[in-house]
């Protein structure tokens, strides 16, 4: 923090000038000499405070060039800052690329690799295929000779191939020919046992038809039995009901000839019709009651011996 000027003057001043006077008789001392050791202290501290002054300004001037330095440090560390920065990100970048690019050449070594041991397995699969074919070659070689021998008896034919592709064609013609057969024999198999099928399916259907018939005549049978004896009870039904009619008739023309009887003692003309047989009735109990009512007064009116 800067320390202005009249309070460093001051705090100078202050260290130049002694704090006690020697002590003196005042009285001893002329005033013209204490104002010469005045004057001489003021000039002494203004010698002090010029020289402090310089080098104040001395300090302050270094200071500056010290505060414009380390400016000048701070900015060329920032600089040197952001060229580390980027210096560790080229660096950061390289060795990523380093990375990838030995990921990358191991994965294509591993692949080289792998691609090596497939050759080397085909190749060992066709030195295999080689012995193999060189064994069989061995093997026909009798046979070879003996097509040989077998074209100089055939002049029809011009070479070894020739011979052997028309012996492919009635190979293939007798593989095609068995085939046929095979494929023929599968069909007649086929029908044989679909007839047989047929048959056993003919004997079950006859079989089922003629339990169904025993079936049906069973039932027919029992269908019978139960008509006839419907129509037993159905007669039986008839007789009765002709009995219960002919009660009802009787029955009927008796209760008219009731009703007929009180019309005649009433001197009455029938006012119901002959079909209302309940009116009919009706009115043949109401003339019973009224009879039997007064049969009852009668009775009551007649002395009785005692009282005679």
């Amino acid at each position: 923090m800067a320390v202005p000027w009249e309070e460093y003057f001051r705090l100078a001043l202050q260290e130049k000038v002694p704090e006690k006077i020697p002590e003196h008789n005042v009285d001893d001392i002329p005033p013209v000499l204490r104002l010469l050791e005045k004057r001489q202290e003021l000039m002494d501290a203004d010698r002090d405070l010029q020289a402090q002054k310089e080098v104040f300004q001395a300090l302050t001037a270094a200071q500056k060039q010290r505060r414009e330095q380390l400016e000048q440090k701070e900015r060329e560390l920032k600089g040197s800052f952001v060229h580390f920065d980027k210096f560790l990100q080229d660096t950061e970048a390289r060795r990523s690329r380093a990375l990838q690019r030995a990921a990358e050449e191991r994965l294509q070594a591993s692949r080289q690799e792998a691609e090596a041991q497939l050759l080397r397995v085909q190749l060992e699969e066709l030195q295999l295929e080689r012995a193999r074919l060189q064994r069989r070659v061995e093997r026909l070689e009798p046979c070879a000779r003996l097509l040989g021998q077998v074209l100089e008896q055939l002049p029809e034919f011009q070479d070894v191939p020739e011979l052997v592709a028309r012996f492919d064609g009635l190979a293939d013609m007798q593989a095609a020919l068995r085939l046929t057969e095979r494929q023929r024999q599968a069909e007649l198999e086929e029908a044989r046992a679909r007839l047989q099928r047929l048959r056993d399916a003919g004997q079950d259907e006859l079989l089922g038809q003629s339990q169904r018939r025993a079936q049906l005549l069973e039932r027919l049978e029992v269908a019978r039995e139960r008509t006839l004896s419907w129509e037993s009870k159905w007669i039986q039904i008839q007789n009765t009901a002709a009995e219960k009619t002919l009660v009802l008739g009787r029955s009927r023309m008796a209760a008219l000839n009731l009703f007929q009887l009180v019309c005649q003692h009433k001197a009455q003309p029938p006012a119901l019709a002959i079909e209302d047989t309940e009116g009919q009735l009706e009115q043949v109990k109401l003339f019973i009651l009224d009879l039997s009512a007064m049969l009852a007064s009668l009775r009551q009116a007649e002395p009785t011996p005692a009282s005679q």
